[in-house]
């Protein structure tokens, strides 16, 4: 079970380490620590997606409750002003609990409070509910909404002018904090509003203060809401950019409720499967009208080509979402540019990046096990079959960044100051690990394109260009077998350099040589690279970056940008590398490889009861303990981890 007693909650250092995280299916959400201090300008209780899935806006930042018995105050919120901590409500937690939702018991006083909040799918809407399921007499609630009004990566401050004028009627609070901002509206069932505007200063988060960043900010309130509650009574209160009225918070949640228990039916009930079923839902998100796409991570990231095509067969075969699985294929399609998927789509309608060479490699896989697991032959062969050809063309010929199939048959990609693989953290013009010339995983991705292109080809009757295109990949594959294999140190190259240089660090990125649908590598090798595999990369959350013994390990991911970026590959351990490390191993000999399959989801699972309850950091530090780092939850870490659940039967 997903939980956290008094013992976590009632230690305030431990318990901001971890959060909570409710999305709404177009890019917004809300979150906090699990003791709703919040800890990053990423933080708030209405983080709306105002062009979706972009554009988001943090809104409003938490609505902070007090208990007021006999005129006696208890404060359940819990904000940090820098040199204090005040109020302390983090002391009245009993117990936190994700299930479908993020949940959590008061006890103040004889008061036994439950709270749930949930986002409704569709809408950027928050819903908070509370129950009253235990009350000597009956009390007061009070609830003072705290507005941030901001773009979400920036602060809040109080010589920015927010719009004091609020609309209260019915029990709905409307305000619009600045000209063509949205609305936001509160409703509070049979509450009083005193209208009391102030701005709270200095609310500092912790997280931005660790990352070297800005970490001040000054919060508005317009003014404070009571309501009288007794034992049995339950408050739905709902927050929105649309016009709440008639419309209830309890019926409401039972939608969502309904909606969520949908995702699991048919698939068991292993709690492990069930709450990554839950996480992978909060990635899948609206593109426009008719498309769909995937949030590579929360909370700074939109979508990102690679990451969509890695984590779509778990996020989407893997729960059986196959209409939105389309509807993401055929969104990337559309936006195809000489040969290349975007890198990532921005905000503010600007044109999308293409700095990248692997994610459109990754189409061609997501696009196989799309037709491997539906069978959708027509859609494949008449929609996409024609942007694979426009790809595989492009690639023949070059394009953007000298992306270009080499002489030998393998490909080529690389400009200085252009970092185009996955390991892609870049400081200024500083490319931290270029791997320019030919990299090892690039390859192993070109031979599965040509192997599957052929595939298509011959599926759609084109036997003589099938052949044509398999010559090409069985040249591949022998260019590769005579470079790549490092026989010092029994272990495949990370790159060839532009200048045919062979680089021996000991990286992940080899793994892809075997556990890709299309090996290129078999046999001792693969039995050789897994060894090294374990014995040096492997953690219980992922797979390093680099080995310990590597002169440019970095053992822990902290500091300023520069200090996190310079170290974003060089140690640091990477949850989504699993899913290839088990593919690896379940293609293996070895008599035992489903045990030891089973075992590293096992020694995984402890990781969903911290960080992010229920789901996946994007990195962790490469020294043990491995805190978790980064995103505190990633798409293609969630989904890889579900896929080879799902695949090899690793319950």
């Amino acid at each position: 079970m997903l939980a956290k007693d008094k013992n976590v909650l009632n230690n305030y250092n431990e318990a901001i380490q971890h959060e909570w995280l409710e999305t709404n299916g177009l890019g917004g959400w809300a979150g906090s620590s699990i003791i709703g201090c919040n800890t990053r300008r990423y933080n708030g209780l209405l983080v709306a997606a105002t062009v979706p899935p972009a554009e988001r806006m943090n809104l409003v930042s938490k609505l902070d409750e007090t208990i007021i018995i006999n005129n006696e105050r208890f404060e359940l919120s819990t904000n940090n002003y820098g040199d204090v901590v005040s109020p302390k409500g983090y002391q009245y937690l009993s117990s936190f609990t994700k299930k479908l939702f993020p949940e959590w018991i008061y006890e103040v006083n004889g008061i036994q409070l439950r709270k749930t909040i949930a986002m409704v799918h569709g809408e950027n809407t928050t819903l908070i509910v509370y129950k009253v399921e235990k009350g000597a007499q009956p009390f007061i609630l009070t609830l003072l909404p705290l507005i941030s009004a901001r773009g979400y990566h920036s602060l809040q401050h109080a010589y920015n002018n927010i719009f004091w004028d609020v609309k209260f009627e019915n029990g709905i609070f409307k305000n619009q904090p600045y000209y063509g901002a949205p609305n936001i509206y509160i409703s509070i069932p049979d509450a009083a509003y005193k209208h009391d505007p102030r701005w709270f200063y200095k609310v500092n988060y912790s997280i931005e203060k660790y990352r070297g960043l800005d970490f001040e900010e000054d919060l508005f309130n317009h003014g404070i809401f009571t309501v009288e509650l007794k034992e049995g009574d339950s408050l739905g209160i709902i927050v929105s950019t649309e016009n709440p009225e008639n419309k209830n918070a309890h019926d409401l949640l039972e939608k969502e409720s309904l909606r969520r228990e949908a995702l699991l039916n048919g698939h068991g009930n292993n709690e492990t499967v069930q709450q990554l079923i839950l996480a992978a839902d909060q990635f899948i998100v609206k593109r426009g009208e008719d498309f769909k796409t995937v949030i590579a991570g929360y909370h700074w990231f939109t979508d990102w080509g690679r990451d969509t095509m890695i984590s779509l067969p778990g996020l989407c075969l893997s729960t059986g979402r196959y209409e939105d699985a389309k509807k993401i294929i055929a969104a990337f399609a559309k936006s195809v540019s000489m040969g290349m998927l975007p890198n990532r789509f921005q905000d503010n309608g600007e044109e999308p990046e293409y700095n990248n060479v692997d994610g459109t490699l990754w189409y061609f896989i997501a696009v196989h096990k799309y037709l491997k697991a539906t069978n959708d032959t027509d859609f494949v062969i008449n929609e996409i079959l024609p942007v694979l050809k426009d790809i595989i063309d492009w690639h023949f010929k070059g394009t953007r960044y000298n992306i270009h199939a080499n002489e030998d048959g393998l490909l080529y990609a690389g400009e200085i100051g252009q970092q185009l693989t996955w390991m892609d953290a870049r400081i200024g013009t500083w490319v931290v690990t270029p791997r320019m010339g030919k990299p090892v995983e690039i390859q192993a991705l070109w031979y599965n394109v040509l192997k599957i292109f052929s595939e298509l080809l011959d599926l759609n009757n084109q036997q003589d260009d099938a052949e044509l295109v398999n010559i090409s990949a069985e040249k591949a594959k022998k260019s590769f077998a005579e470079k790549f294999w490092y026989g010092e140190g029994d272990y495949l190259y990370d790159v060839i350099d532009e200048n045919g240089n062979p680089d021996t660090e000991i990286r992940p990125n080899q793994l892809f040589a075997i556990s890709l649908p299309f090996a290129l590598i078999e046999g001792e090798q693969a039995k050789a690279i897994l060894k090294i595999m374990e014995e040096q990369l492997y953690t219980p959350v992922g797979l390093k970056s680099l080995p310990k013994s590597d002169v440019h390990y970095v053992p822990v991911y902290e500091g300023d940008a520069y200090h996190r970026d310079s170290s974003y590959h060089e140690g640091t351990v990477w949850s989504w590398l699993l899913g290839p490390y088990v593919d690896a191993i379940m293609k293996s000999k070895s008599k035992n490889k489903k045990t030891k399959a089973k075992k590293i989801i096992e020694d995984f699972q402890y990781h969903l009861n911290e960080g992010c309850i229920g789901s996946v950091s994007e990195i962790f530090d490469a020294d043990a303990p491995h805190h978790p780092r980064g995103c505190v939850a990633q798409a293609w870490g969630v989904g890889e981890i579900l896929r080879v659940i799902k695949e090899y039967d690793l319950k």
